[in-house]
């Protein structure tokens, strides 16, 4: 059976089991995930696989559980039913149940790329291939990947929904005396994976690594690259614009405060790429304004937190919503022209030489007085949720920047920032006019983000301690 049919089934099943006063929602998904490896400079890996996923949520008699499983067989069918209705009956009474998502529209979702839902091993293997090729002799590691999900949704409201994603990523770093540079994208379409200049952007990080000095902890103007601002925005999204958080007064978002740069849009939008038109409770899903002009704007609802705070959902429910909170993840940081939205860097003619792969980087390390233009940020941890207060390190290339020229590589450093204090009004200095896809570990989440050239970001530990 297809995914809808599997769902509607599902559905089907409850009003048979527990009458016709239960409600219930199910959602069916498909992944198919491809992915090649390397290492060493040479592939390692080559796997692909395919999983079901079916979920159903239930409130009976005032009571709510959810329960999910993998088999898709009448008896694994009516195994989850049963399962399912048998938790509800112990759980506690519910009344902040929100009720079921009524019959409604779904939005149009780009069209997926058949060639990259179905691109062959040897397709990746290429791409890798120009990687290692491009790293001129460095030692190389990393993946490139090919996903697709098919997802269908049915609930007892007669609501029924169903759509598809594509996505292709790369990341990939080179290596020379244990000095990393790395290079990322992600794409619908894996046509727009170039292996050559993203081994090519890593290797040329890799060799302006080396003999890095080291710096005092202190404040410094930097010039974060995509892959770092993604960072930002992967954090903001998990703790500042969750719904939970939010209605919680957890969260440091204030609805209509003014609490960014007036350089800084967010947009949370997912069919501007990879990504479903609608979430597990089937809310449709399109284009929320997080951030306009400085000032928040939204932040992600499912039903249960949009009720509480007298809202409506955003399309944002997720099995990680009911505990974690809803949160929004597929953020657009707009560049600093409108019409400057493409899927990948722009290119810098000749060979790259240097840690600035691109004119858009450049640009923003030409108006550095004296600072840091920083490669990526890892190990982050949060330290206070409400201020959104993280601590981190700096990872694959750290540079001083000295008059609008990048002088010397620097060892990584350790910082403690508030993210939205390095994003308040007056500390934005610059956008790159060209947003670059960041993947996540997890497909379809994804980040896009032009380079970000702030006044101060907070280092408190070099390699000294």
């Amino acid at each position: 059976m297809t995914e809808r049919e599997l769902a509607e089934q599902v559905v089907e099943l409850v009003r048979r089991s527990a009458g016709p006063g239960a409600h219930a929602e199910a959602t069916v998904s498909r992944k198919d995930l491809a992915l090649t490896r390397f290492a060493n400079s040479f592939i390692h890996q080559n796997v692909a696989g395919s999983s079901v996923e079916v979920r159903l949520r239930v409130h009976v008699d005032g009571r709510t559980a959810t329960g999910s499983g993998s088999l898709t067989s009448p008896d694994g069918l009516r195994e989850l039913v049963e399962r399912t209705l048998v938790a509800a009956r112990l759980c506690p009474p519910d009344p902040a149940w929100p009720g079921l998502t009524p019959p409604t529209p779904m939005p149009s979702a780009p069209a997926a790329d058949e060639a990259t839902a179905y691109a062959e091993p040897d397709e990746r293997a290429a791409r890798v291939r120009a990687f290692v090729d491009a790293a001129g002799g460095l030692e190389t590691a990393g993946f490139c990947r090919t996903s697709q999900e098919f997802a269908a949704f049915a609930n007892t409201a007669g609501h029924t929904a169903y759509g598809r994603m594509v996505e292709a990523a790369m990341d990939g770093i080179a290596r020379t005396g244990g000095v990393d540079g790395v290079a990322r994208l992600a794409a619908d379409r894996l046509a727009d994976l170039d292996g050559a200049v993203l081994g090519a952007q890593a290797a040329a990080k890799a060799r302006a690594g080396v003999d890095p000095v080291e710096l005092p902890p202190g404040r410094y103007e930097v010039v974060f690259e995509p892959a770092a601002v993604a960072d930002l925005l992967q954090n903001l999204s998990y703790w500042g614009f969750n719904g939970k958080a939010y209605a919680e007064r957890k969260s440091f978002a204030e609805l209509g405060a003014a609490q960014f740069d007036p350089a800084v849009t967010l947009v949370d939008d997912p069919l501007a790429g990879s990504g479903l038109p609608f979430d597990i409770e089937g809310t449709p899903r399109g284009a929320l304004p997080l951030v306009t002009a400085g000032t928040t704007t939204g932040v992600a609802h499912d039903r249960r937190t949009a009720a509480a705070v007298g809202g409506t959902s955003t399309g944002h429910a997720s099995g990680e919503s009911p505990t974690f909170g809803p949160f929004p993840v597929n953020i657009r940081l707009l560049p600093a022209t409108a019409h400057a939205h493409t899927t990948g860097p722009e290119r810098a003619g000749g060979e790259v030489t240097g840690p600035v792969a691109d004119p858009d980087t450049a640009a923003l390390v030409a108006g550095v007085r004296r600072g840091l233009l920083v490669s990526d940020l890892w190990y982050t941890r949060v330290l206070d949720p409400k201020a959104l207060t993280v601590t981190g390190l700096t990872r694959n290339g750290v540079w001083l920047v000295e008059d609008g020229v990048v002088t010397r590589a620097v060892r990584n450093l350790r910082f403690t920032q508030a993210y939205p204090r390095a994003l308040a009004p007056g500390a934005v200095l610059g956008l790159g006019r060209v947003p670059v896809r960041q993947p996540a570990r997890t497909e379809p989440v994804w980040w896009s983000t032009p380079p970000l050239h702030l006044a101060s970001w907070n280092f408190t530990g070099n390699a000294s301690g």
